[in-house]
């Protein structure tokens, strides 16, 4: 610092004192002149940094000592003084000033009663399902009280697939408790600057629809929420890590027999196991609804003239007589695509690729499309099978569309699956007052007076009267003199 002084106050005082003569009347190098000049500020001086020996000694007892035990500076050099340190006091509080301590914070554990509080939580893993790198979405529903959990799954975290986890949670155990905890996600709330809480309209819906009080935590205290927040390392590091899955059927499967095992295993709060407790704490839990919540169902497709609907780069099949109607979609576990009517009732389900630009097609959504046509006879037979005194508007039927009778005997005997036999008696002699015989003033009847059947499977269930509003058939009608 002198030398840096001297050399300056030289040039101050002789401007035109060249470099090499201060060097010459300092003993020092030019250079050395020339870099002073330059430095404005002054040299630092930085100590290099070495590490104690003595120190070296005991870093390990040291780190336990502070970051472990939580032991004070000034009692750990007193432990390690009597354990042979001979370094400075200053070395060792130079050591430990550079060891960051992460602050913990403390809270206090609290129980709930028997059917009080329930928590809700999901954690997304990553999986291979036969041999694909999948993300999964797991779903932990947890009794307070018991600890009783539910494990569900998903490839989706959507509103909808989380308010779906939590219902199957809720109808799995087989009542509701007081209230549920989760987080601050957007399906559940909405925070505004001014901190009051505005909850998630489809989510409060659902929470009425159970008779269940929404609570959240607060943001950043994970710990409100502990008992849900805890399985989740222990069921990566049990069940997920080193595991690879056929399916995600498989997936869900080993999920639910992994849920079984746990919740049959000690508690180490409780120390019973939460099946035991459960035992006790079912028995208080609310009454479930009639009915499950009715999601909203937000997508919506038309069905092209090859029975297919798009959904995420890949087409899937719709039953043929839903063909340019529009339908809904709805995502399942985020692996099964639900197809619903326009009457709300389910027309089809798949089970959702992981591939790109794939085509999936159950053959029964196209039965009785192609082949059954034209094959007058074997209609007929099937026909008078069911309404043996109606051969009357067979032959009337088959006089009056001589070109595509067979298909519209084909469209009649589709009907006669989805309504009852009366209706379709009295939509023949409907036929007879207007004097018009084919399929689509049978079909006019129908919606307007018919009465559906209970129809349980899902892959051929009514909803044509997307059908009946049509042009051409609106036109049929009009010249008919008959309206809807």
């Amino acid at each position: 610092m002198e030398d840096w002084l001297t050399i300056k106050n030289l040039k101050r005082a002789n401007p035109s004192i060249s470099n090499r003569k201060i060097g010459r009347l300092l003993n020092i190098s030019h250079n050395t002149v020339k870099k002073a000049l330059e430095n404005e500020k002054g040299p630092i001086y930085n100590r290099e940094n070495k590490e104690n020996p003595e120190i070296i000694k005991f870093k390990d007892f040291i780190e336990e000592s502070l970051l472990v035990k939580g032991l004070s500076k000034s009692r750990i050099l007193r432990d390690i003084k009597s354990k042979g340190y001979k370094s400075s006091k200053s070395a060792f509080y130079r050591y430990v000033s550079k060891i960051k301590l992460t602050p913990k914070r403390a809270f206090k554990p609290y129980e709930t009663a028997p059917a009080e509080q329930s928590q809700f939580d999901w954690s997304p893993y990553d999986i291979t399902i036969n041999g694909i790198k999948t993300r999964v979405y797991v779903f932990c529903y947890i009794l307070g009280y018991s600890r009783y959990r539910i494990l569900e799954c998903s490839l989706s975290q959507s509103e909808v697939s989380v308010l779906e986890a939590i219902e199957s949670s809720i109808i799995e155990t087989g009542g509701v408790t007081m209230r549920i905890q989760t987080d601050n996600a957007s399906c559940f709330v909405i925070s505004h600057p001014n901190s009051d809480t505005y909850w998630n309209k489809q989510y409060l819906q659902f929470c009425g629809h159970y008779n269940i009080k929404p609570t959240r935590s607060l943001v950043k205290h994970p710990w409100s929420k502990g008992k849900v927040e805890r399985p989740f390392a222990f069921l990566e590091e049990q069940f997920i890590k080193g595991n690879e899955f056929e399916s995600f059927e498989d997936f869900h499967r080993r999920l639910k027999c992994f849920q079984n095992d746990v919740n049959n295993m000690v508690h180490h709060t409780t120390n019973k196991t939460p099946k035991f407790l459960f035992d006790e704490e079912s028995a208080k839990l609310g009454n479930l609804p009639a009915s499950k919540f009715s999601h909203t169902k937000n997508e919506l497709r038309k069905v092209s003239s090859d029975c297919l609907i798009s959904f995420n780069g890949n087409r899937y099949s719709v039953p043929h007589i839903f063909v340019r109607q529009e339908v809904w979609l709805k995502v399942s576990q985020g692996n099964k695509l639900l197809i619903y009517s326009n009457k709300n009732v389910e027309i089809a389900q798949h089970d959702i690729s992981l591939q790109k630009k794939q085509v999936i097609i159950n053959q029964e959504h196209y039965k009785n499309y192609r082949s059954e046509k034209g094959n007058w006879q074997r209609l007929s037979e099937e026909f008078l099978n069911q309404y043996p005194d109606f051969e009357w508007f067979l032959t009337i039927l088959k006089d009056e569309k001589k070109i595509n009778s067979a298909y519209s005997l084909t469209r009649i005997l589709e009907y006669a699956k989805l309504y009852e036999q009366d209706d379709l008696i009295k939509s023949f002699d409907y036929c007879n007052k207007f004097n018009v015989y084919n399929h689509k003033i049978v079909m006019n009847y129908l919606l307007n007076y018919g009465k559906e059947k209970k129809i349980s499977t899902s892959l051929i269930k009514d909803d044509i009267r997307k059908s009946i509003e049509s042009k051409d058939i609106k036109r049929d009608l009009k010249v008919y003199n008959i309206y809807i």
